[in-house]
């Protein structure tokens, strides 16, 4: 694998990705999540990065952005892991607003492709708790997204995906509130069955 697609989170910290279809609430999710345990979130990287992409020449996402998108996203999701293992209070928790798992599954939807060194990446990295957001939130239009009478087919192809590569997840559904609150119970569970 790539030096640089290593992902090298600290045993104290707790990883939590969000994955879903564009515009079903991942970032408001991890915003929320980290405000509720008072700790980090790390960014989706590809979103600044093709954002400016966008900005600067109106050109969208080409398979040569796929390793530097998923070199962004791996880079800040370490140096984030790094800085969550200092802080001193409570139980060190990470939650990713994406991973290289849905990088990879969006290279294979779109292109029916995904670079080798991104595919061996995605498929060994390692969360403790891995998240499906259900598409139960409005679409919302901005530059980047393009889906929006795909999203419960790109869903499925994801639940799809996770389950041919063995990656145990939960969905996640409802408002807001309900959302961390499922999310509070299950990590709740996964720290009392680890101890």
């Amino acid at each position: 694998m790539a030096h640089n697609l290593i992902q090298r989170t600290p045993k104290s910290v707790t990883t939590i990705a969000v994955l879903g279809a564009e515009s079903t609430g991942k970032t408001t999710l991890c915003r929320d999540l980290a405000t509720h345990f008072d700790s980090l979130w790390v960014p989706e990287y590809m979103r600044t990065y093709l954002q400016d992409k966008w900005d600067k020449k109106q050109l969208t996402c080409t398979w040569d952005d796929l390793l530097p998108i998923a070199q962004g996203q791996i880079a800040l999701e370490n140096k984030l892991a790094i800085q969550a293992a200092e802080t001193s209070q409570g139980d060190h928790y990470l939650f990713c607003d994406t991973s290289l798992f849905e990088l990879m599954a969006y290279a294979n939807w779109y292109y029916d492709d995904c670079p080798t060194e991104l595919t061996h990446a995605a498929l060994i990295h390692h969360y403790d708790l891995i998240l499906l957001t259900d598409v139960d939130t409005p679409w919302v239009a901005d530059d980047l997204r393009d889906s929006p009478h795909q999203r419960d087919e790109i869903s499925a192809y994801f639940a799809n995906q996770l389950t041919h590569h063995k990656k145990p997840f939960h969905r996640i559904g409802g408002n807001r509130e309900q959302r961390v609150q499922q999310v509070a119970n299950w990590l709740s569970h996964t720290n009392s069955t680890s101890r």
